[in-house]
């Protein structure tokens, strides 16, 4: 379903970034509306596919996650079966919080979130046991300088 975005939608969309957990008179407040069109718009918008799942951003050094690594993979394997296996392997361990497939000299790279160093070896470990892997190089971030999921809208 395609849908027209005009600057109202994005206002929304804005604030909805910014805490999707605000009422739908707050949100009709900021952009300027009212309670009953904004409803209208987020609903098209979610019927669009252009609004996702709502979730909550947790603090993970709060809960004891104080490592990210940013893991650069190369593979020298590029078969369907090898892919759909490594994928299967990413998608099923809660560690990995992002993945991307990449041009360029590095094939993957994966945002893995755990309490510690040693962790981060135990996730390693268990993807090569699952995997043939070329070349792993892990860089753990030392500081988190900035992070958003909010688009430039």
């Amino acid at each position: 379903m395609s849908v027209r975005i005009d600057d109202t939608d994005r206002k929304i969309m804005a604030e909805l970034q910014r805490d999707a957990g605000q009422s739908l008179d707050e949100i009709a407040r900021a952009v300027g509306s009212s309670k009953t069109p904004v409803w209208n718009r987020i609903r098209k918008l979610r019927e669009a596919g252009v609004l996702g799942p709502q979730t909550v951003v947790l603090d993970a050094e709060a809960l004891g996650f104080e490592a990210c690594f940013f893991v650069l993979i190369r593979t020298s394997e590029h078969e369907a079966d090898w892919q759909q296996k490594f994928l299967g392997a990413l998608k099923a361990r809660p560690e990995v919080q992002e993945a991307h497939r990449l041009a360029g000299d590095i094939d993957y790279i994966l945002k893995v979130r755990v309490k510690n160093a040693r962790a981060y070896d135990e996730f390693y470990q268990a993807l090569i046991s699952e995997v043939k892997i070329y070349n792993v190089t892990a860089l753990l971030s030392m500081e988190q300088i900035k992070s958003t999921t909010a688009l430039p809208l």
